[in-house]
């Protein structure tokens, strides 16, 4: 019997897969969105209160108020009597729930990576960042070792005591020290999400906590956010079984968060959002779309294919290519994108 995949992309990381054993069983789902992904937001704020007013609440609200607080309060004020410049950087992919009691979802891939380097060149740009990331995506400073780190860098001596592996040692230890200086200086904090509803009353969070900092504040959203998902009131609260046919399922828009940050949330940061696609002949003009429909002071532009070697930094005024230093071993194109962003907002913060 004909075994069939049926893959369904939802948008430049997004993808679900289903596989059934006859081709009678194939289940089908027709993703129709609310409204196109193009057009000029309706009524934002509503629709946004409508989202959050919706959502499940926060399991660990309490916490992360708590977290941010502390954050806030230790980096108000430097030596000199100003502010601490600090950055949000977004990380990571959003699930979408299909069911309340999760077993199935769509997700949006991303490794994480880019978030996690930028993150570790904003630290030693003099930046307090706070990491909004995926769960089991890229950590700082973790980018240099294995996939599988916990086995492939410790063995077991004859003793059965537990140590670093001798080859990797030194980057271990690097890990360890860096890592440790930023969250015990209280310059580094990290919060986790999963879903689209998580990240968003996250981000969410964060803004209005950084509200204070003014233009000293960043926003550099590099996670890869769900453009579509089922709202809460409308997911079955178990298992959707397989038994019942052909399945339809209705995904609404995320409601676009941008506008909001911008206008509300923090409306004096300093912001970068991002915009990934696989065709080159669509990409700057989606990029420029997003930098005047959202106002955005920058809109870091990629493609899929070459996303690691180079981007496109699109602003009010130009467009700049950013290429990583191929001379250099090892070299990556987020070292020479954050000089790029930190240069900007020095001269935003001035302005």
């Amino acid at each position: 019997m004909e075994r069939v995949m049926i893959i369904l992309a939802i948008n430049e990381y997004s993808v679900f897969s289903s596989i059934a054993s006859d081709k009678q069983s194939l289940q089908r789902f027709s993703m129709v969105s609310m409204n196109s992904t193009d057009h000029a937001p309706e009524t934002p704020t509503l629709k946004i209160k409508a989202f959050f007013k919706s959502a499940p609440p926060l399991k660990d609200a309490a916490e992360i108020e708590t977290k941010l607080k502390e954050f806030v309060d230790r980096n108000s004020s430097s030596g000199n009597g100003k502010a601490n410049r600090v950055v949000c950087v977004t990380s990571g992919g959003t699930t979408v729930p299909l069911e309340k009691r999760c077993v199935r979802y769509i997700d949006n891939f991303s490794s994480g990576h880019r978030g996690s380097a930028s993150t570790e060149y904003f630290l030693k740009a003099g930046y307090s960042v706070i990491f909004l990331y995926r769960r089991g995506t890229c950590q700082p400073f973790c980018r240099s070792l294995p996939d599988d780190p916990l086995l492939e860098c410790f063995t077991s001596t004859d003793d059965s005591n537990i140590q670093v592996d001798p080859s990797h040692a030194e980057v271990v230890k690097r890990a360890i020290a860096e890592n440790r200086s930023a969250v015990n200086g209280g310059f580094l904090l990290k919060l986790p999400f999963t879903t689209i509803f998580e990240y968003l009353q996250i981000l969410r969070m964060i803004a209005v906590s950084l509200r204070s900092f003014g233009p000293s504040a960043m926003f550099y959203l590099a996670a890869a956010v769900s453009d579509f998902y089922v709202p809460w009131e409308s997911m079955t609260m178990h298992k959707i079984q397989s038994g019942s046919g052909p399945l339809d399922i209705r995904l609404a828009q995320v409601p676009k968060m941008l506008y909001v940050l911008r206008n509300e949330w923090a409306p004096v940061a300093f912001c970068i959002s991002f915009k990934l696609e696989t065709d080159t002949d669509i990409l700057l003009g989606k990029a420029d779309m997003a930098l005047k429909k959202y106002k955005m002071h920058m809109v870091v532009a990629n493609e899929l294919q070459t996303r690691k070697e180079e981007v496109i930094v699109v602003t009010e005024q130009e467009k700049i290519t950013v290429r990583r230093d191929t001379t250099q071993p090892g070299a990556d194109v987020e070292d020479p994108l954050i000089k790029l962003v930190v240069d900007r907002h020095s001269a935003y913060i001035d302005a």
